[in-house]
């Protein structure tokens, strides 16, 4: 926990670009669902609405006004959301800024989550292109007030964010934006993910290209690249991320079925072995689907804590809407479905192929689907 001091700067944990922080009831509330519809912020709120999640979740719980931590933020974060008045936050960081070259971007949220208002560092701190992607990302209405809107572009650092999109290394994120920016040849390839990511009523300028494959992508010859995958890079592809980044949209799910007792370790070992044997991303996992019997199963509710994956469960008679090309009699006569990680992939990804058949590994029997981005997601 922190402790917050009159005079002193706090010792604070960054581990991503930009920093949420909550401090009313209401706001904590919002601030938690929010991380998972937005996975580039740390989130900070009081202690006094700690709820025990908090260490596996990686949420920073401190003891003191917040006037006092916002200076370790300012330090350290590329941009601050805050869940609070705006007044409260003028008056705050009034005595912080430096010069709009060096301010982060300062966005305020209000307690209903109605709005997303860019607040300081608009064009250069890149305030407005976050309050657009935050805003869509939440389900809120941007409210920007600068005279002439950010270059109608890509940011890259915040591409696909609304949809929960993250990429898998910021090494590159400075020269490809110069790239965008600077109007060079960007190929973009995409291969799953949403696809209404383009959030201006314009079209894309010309300098950003969209290829079919990697393949045609690397004929091409471009200057830059953005990659839109779920799967892991082969070695001829990475020619590509020389100035190029990856993205990693939310688009597998995991069907699990368990032991009663099963521990996290060994669950989230098969996940690991599995999406591995598959070359696929755990960094792309949205949600791991079961049967309801499952819902209080603590390696399964420790597990999506900890990854901040989403965690569906579904009753039987759900599971077997879904056909099935392996149903189980035995499956049936313990659970009423005729079978659990598969059709619980199927149901949640709105899928009618699998990834993989159900594997069973020691106490732990893992199908994968991947999500179908055509029609949206039960």
């Amino acid at each position: 926990m922190i402790r917050l001091h009159e005079g002193e700067i706090p010792v604070i944990v960054k581990r991503k670009p930009y920093a949420l922080v909550a401090i009313t009831k209401h706001g904590v509330a919002h601030a938690r669902s929010y991380t998972e519809k937005f996975p580039y912020a740390d989130l900070y709120y009081m202690k006094k609405f700690e709820q025990g999640d908090e260490e596996t979740r990686q949420i920073q719980l401190f003891d003191g006004t917040v006037r006092l931590l916002l200076p370790a933020l300012f330090q350290q974060y590329k941009g601050i959301i805050c869940i609070i008045s705006l007044g409260a936050v003028v008056r705050m960081i009034a005595p912080l800024l430096i010069d709009k070259k060096k301010d982060p971007a300062v966005l305020v949220v209000d307690d209903k989550g109605q709005y997303v208002v860019s607040v300081l560092s608009g064009h250069i701190g890149g305030a407005n292109a976050l309050t657009h992607e935050f805003a869509k990302a939440i389900g809120a209405a941007p409210v920007v007030t600068t005279a002439s809107d950010v270059q109608k572009t890509i940011p890259v650092d915040l591409f696909g964010a609304q949809f929960g999109w993250m990429w898998d290394s910021e090494e590159k994120l400075t020269p490809v934006s110069a790239s965008v920016v600077n109007e060079e040849h960007v190929a973009i390839v995409q291969e799953t993910g949403e696809k209404n990511w383009w959030m201006y009523d314009c079209s894309m300028p010309d300098n950003l290209k969209i290829y079919p494959t990697i393949d045609e992508a690397i004929m091409a010859k471009p200057q830059a690249a953005l990659l839109i995958t779920d799967r892991l890079i082969e070695a001829h592809e990475k020619v590509l991320l020389e100035n190029g980044v990856l993205y990693r949209p939310k688009s597998i799910v995991l069907g699990i079925g368990c032991n009663r007792g099963t521990a996290m370790a060994e669950i989230e070992q098969v996940i690991d072995e599995t999406l591995a044997e598959l070359c696929l991303s755990k960094k792309s996992v949205k949600a791991v689907a079961t049967i309801d019997l499952k819902k209080n199963e603590t390696g399964l509710l420790e597990l999506t804590a900890k990854h901040n994956w989403l965690f569906v469960t579904y009753t039987p008679d759900q599971l077997n809407e879904i056909p099935m090309q392996n149903p189980s009699e035995t499956v049936f006569k313990y659970t009423g479905a005729y079978g659990v990680s598969e059709p619980a992939a199927l149901h949640y990804a709105n899928a009618k192929e699998l990834l993989l058949e159900k594997k069973k590994s020691g106490n732990v029997t893992i199908s994968i689907a991947r999500v179908n981005f055509e029609e949206e997601v039960r």
